[in-house]
């Protein structure tokens, strides 16, 4: 018999949202959203370790490590749905930058359940991981799917769509973010004349087609609740090369779409700047995933 693991290491990836549209208020007054959403293959490190406690570190920044983290959220509903009496000293590797729209904290969150379920043998399916996920943070199902999904409600509903084609993303994240709820509250107030057509979008991966793809990208948050750079940077990718530029998520993270590494890259060189983060990825094609495991 193996010796039970003692510690496991897993990679989250970011994600970028190729749309997102507001399509009606739900029950308790969320917002339904939809959407099509793609990982990329900027990831956070998530490492855990057999412990009798639960301790969460995050070396390097000032995100607050308790109750109200979202990594910490899923780690205390793992072992509660599973009635494991234990704990885990949980170490976050940060990459995916804060308040950007890329969803690093459900990267976070996703990665805890995956890695625990791994640590501690719970054989946990990937239903029942997206539906504790789904309990901590919206995004956090997607993030355990990953790859390329259309998803819809209150991120709950997801649907698995075929590899995005080949492409390039230059990503810009400036030197400030942007508060979801504040996003959403920016939205009720001021609404969108953005609405893109997800279910376009959706054929369009199907069918493998990158510009229609392009042409049905949008972000119904990004006039009301964009930053101050959001249309600058928007309109600086398109004049590199960008065959579509759009805000992912609630911001504030800014992206074009490239047929080719070369012009993404050159693109990025361009928008360097004091207090920007940019970034070229691809596509990614799975979710949070074990990489390493010591026992």
């Amino acid at each position: 018999m193996a010796a039970p693991l003692q510690s496991v290491s897993v990679l989250a990836p970011a994600k970028l949202n190729l749309s997102l549209d507001v399509v009606g208020i739900l029950p308790g007054g969320y917002h339904a959203l939809d959407m099509v959403m793609q990982a990329v293959n900027l990831y956070e490190q998530v490492t855990l370790r057999r412990s009798e406690d639960l301790v969460l570190r995050v070396p390097g920044t000032r995100i607050p490590t308790g109750p109200k983290n979202t990594a910490y959220k899923a780690a205390l509903a793992f072992f509660h749905y599973t009635g494991l009496l234990a704990g885990a000293d949980i170490t976050i590797r940060k990459t995916v930058p804060v308040r950007a729209g890329m969803a690093g904290g459900s990267a976070d969150a996703a990665a805890v359940l995956v890695g625990l379920n791994a640590l501690y043998g719970a054989h946990l399916s990937m239903t029942e991981l997206c539906a504790l996920g789904a309990s901590v943070g919206a995004d956090v199902p997607f993030a355990l799917m990953g790859g390329t999904c259309r998803v819809q409600g209150l991120g709950d509903l997801i649907k698995a769509l075929p590899p995005c084609p080949d492409c390039w993303f230059t990503v810009v994240m400036p030197g400030y973010g942007i508060s979801t709820p504040a996003a959403f509250a920016a939205y009720d107030e001021i609404g969108s004349p953005t609405h893109p057509d997800c279910a376009a979008q959706e054929e369009a991966i199907r069918a493998g087609d990158l510009g229609g793809i392009c042409d049905a990208a949008g972000n119904a948050l990004e006039v009301c609740a964009g930053g101050a750079d959001t249309a600058s940077l928007k309109e600086a990718l398109t004049d590199h090369g960008a065959r579509a530029a759009l805000m992912t998520g609630s911001g504030a993270a800014v992206f074009g779409i490239f047929d080719a590494e070369e012009t993404a890259r050159q693109a990025a060189a361009a928008l360097e700047a004091p207090g920007r983060q940019v970034y070229v990825l691809r596509p990614d094609r799975g979710g949070a995933r074990v990489v390493k495991v010591t026992r």
